[in-house]
């Protein structure tokens, strides 16, 4: 059997979600053997919105700590395709590893059936960095930062006069003169 047991928190992003439908109408045509994998997990996973995924959960292009059984941890960016990045610095969507961590959270694990019938047990020790958390708190600082009390915003700002009440400062102005011309100083 080449499906994962999913753990029963599995969620997906709808962007993800999109991407694992169009791998799986592609990989169906060809009886791609990971294509039960891709049913199972579209059918199991809770599907929840770019804004709405916690933090802690693994999206595409997530950097991951995770185990493998009980060997070492190790760290990779969960990706699409793997055809960018230094070599070992990714783990791609389509391998059983990937496809069975997407949408997993911190602390959560699956066991992963092999192609030669045996179970490997991947646990996500942490994630340590969330496109989607990244750019929401990207978006909330911008936000905090142009923030007023009150709820006002700052919309423009002049400059402070640095003359006399009444001088217009910056400006050369003469006295019947229709065009002044630029200046020669």
């Amino acid at each position: 059997m080449d499906t994962a047991i999913l753990a029963p928190g599995c969620c997906l992003t709808t962007k993800d979600f999109a991407v694992l439908e169009a791998m799986l109408a592609r990989r169906r045509a060809f009886a791609d053997p990971i294509v039960p994998t891709l049913e199972d997990k579209l059918s199991r996973s809770r599907v929840v919105s770019v804004d709405g995924v916690a933090p802690d959960v693994v999206t595409l292009n997530s950097r991951v700590i995770f185990r493998v059984d009980a060997g070492p941890a190790e760290t990779r960016t969960l990706v699409q395709n793997e055809a960018r990045g230094p070599v070992g610095s990714s783990l791609e969507l389509a391998t059983r590893r990937g496809m069975s961590m997407l949408g997993l959270a911190e602390g959560q694990s699956v066991v992963v059936e092999l192609a030669d019938g045996r179970r490997e047990r991947i646990a996500i020790e942490q994630v340590l960095y969330q496109p989607e958390a990244a750019r929401r708190a990207a978006r909330d600082k911008l936000l905090g930062a142009v923030q007023r009390p009150n709820g006002l915003r700052l919309v423009y700002s002049a400059p402070l006069a640095s003359g006399p009440l009444g001088e217009t400062v910056g400006m050369r102005q003469t006295i019947n003169d229709d065009d002044p011309g630029p200046s020669a100083a």
